[in-house]
């Protein structure tokens, strides 16, 4: 990206709800210096593109051409994402989760890690969504002492964090920012969350993330730990930590009273089907959900999923999807929006970018394209040379595309793509990774 911003032009698709979607096979996108969408016009053909710069006084301007078969999206939010599928939750704590993240104890080790598994969600086209507050119901080896420690590491983080954004960024909102993390209820000790809740109070831009009703034995050992809470959500909000940039993980056995307040707060759910599959843990309501108003995202939860891809995700999201609908077809089709039933393109697109920046609080920055916003977007590639068997399809089919062709790349693409389609990663309108992304140096054809 070179330091006069850049332009696109092409076929590009945006969400606007979770029932529908822009697809545009011609248009013209600029990006600024400061890695902001400046303009975007919707529909320009081939003849009338240099007349159409030359209005916005662009002449003998670079301009990026997408190849037919090649469009612009969001870039994908993962709302959960954690750094032994033959076990359920509180089993494959105890003997994989644990004695793993233990290991990153050894500095060389957690560097060697994280620089791997940062490329590797990065080329996945993924936008990653904190330290775990833990000072009980965890092995002697990996538990916090006290929770003043645990607090006080937890501030030390939040200012080291903090003191990364450089004054030279131009943006309103920095790229990385701290997140509390309360494990879940069971790790933390009242005393724990009466001490997070005095951090989160006196910072209401700071992001919280926890787990809930992921596992019916957690939430069993939950109503034991806390027998004056009324429900696994109640925990939370009784100490503060439900508020409307509050990241809620699962959420696969919410009672009624849990939806009716996590929507009153104004709280999201990541919804995280790949792992709730492989952990056993059940299947989350995510259309009712949707229809009480509740904002959602999805969710790899690595590594109790199994791939750090959001394309996973969306696949397993949509077959969850469907098993709530076949488990309820006796009750018919109801006159809501989504409660059992099964979930559109259009629905899927949306859980997988703006509904995961809303879920974060940050959908006025990212989640689509829209003028002012952060240009964090997917370059997909759907031709033939990519060597994905599963998306091949003639390459004449894609030489003229229009609105319905490029709905049906989009559609591909979800359903049959894998990381080897995402030819590059903008993040603020820098090119960071994607598979044309080789040492820093763009190969883009």
């Amino acid at each position: 990206m070179s330091s006069s911003g850049s332009i696109f032009y092409g076929a590009i698709i945006s969400p606007k709800t979770l029932n529908t979607y822009d697809a545009f096979p011609n248009c013209l996108l600029s990006v600024g210096t400061d890695g902001n969408i400046e303009w975007i016009e919707e529909n320009v053909e081939a003849h009338a593109l240099q007349n159409t710069l030359a209005k916005k006084g662009l002449v003998d301007v670079d301009v990026v051409e997408l190849q037919p078969g090649e469009f612009l999206l969001p870039g994908f939010i993962d709302t959960h994402i954690i750094s032994g599928q033959e076990y359920e939750l509180l089993e494959w704590l105890d003997k994989v989760t644990f004695p793993m993240e233990a290991k990153f104890l050894d500095i060389e080790f957690a560097r060697r890690s994280y620089e791997y598994a940062v490329r590797r969600i990065i080329d996945c086209g993924v936008r990653p969504a904190g330290k775990c507050n833990m000072d009980r119901e965890s092995p002697d080896y990996y538990v916090e002492p006290s929770s003043e420690v645990s607090v006080n590491d937890t501030k030390a983080l939040i200012s080291y964090v903090r003191s990364l954004s450089s004054s030279s960024e131009t943006q309103d909102t920095p790229l990385v920012q701290p997140i509390l993390t309360p494990r879940f209820a069971i790790s933390c000790t009242p005393e724990l969350l009466t001490s997070l809740e005095e951090v989160a109070s006196s910072d209401p831009s700071l992001h919280i993330q926890t787990h809930i009703s992921e596992n019916l034995s957690e939430i069993e050992l939950v109503k034991q730990l806390f027998p004056d809470s009324p429900h696994y959500a109640g925990v939370y909000d009784q100490f503060g930590l439900l508020r409307s940039n509050t990241v809620l993980a699962h959420g696969v056995w919410l009672e009624d009273a849990e939806i009716e307040l996590i929507a009153e707060r104004g709280a999201g759910i990541s919804h995280c089907p790949t792992s709730n599959f492989n952990l056993s843990s059940g299947v989350a309501p995510i259309g009712e959900y949707l229809d009480k108003g509740i904002k959602v995202g999805l969710g790899t939860d690595v590594s109790g999923g199994f791939s750090p891809s959001i394309l996973n995700v969306v696949r397993n999201a949509s077959i969850a999807s469907k098993v709530v609908a076949m488990q309820n077809r006796d009750l018919g089709k109801s006159e809501t929006k989504f409660v059992n039933r099964q979930f559109p393109v259009a629905t899927l697109l949306y859980l997988a970018t703006l509904g995961g920046a809303e879920v974060c609080d940050i959908d006025k920055q990212v989640g689509s394209f829209a003028l002012g916003k952060s240009f964090d977007a997917l370059l997909v590639d759907t031709r033939t040379s990519t060597g994905v068997p599963s998306l091949w399809f003639p390459e004449d089919a894609v030489q003229q595309v229009d609105q319905r062709a490029l709905q049906g790349l989009l559609e591909r693409f979800l359903f049959c793509g894998d990381d080897r389609n995402i030819s590059r990663v903008y993040v603020q309108g820098r090119f960071i990774g994607g598979k044309s992304f080789v040492g820093g140096k763009s190969y883009h054809a």
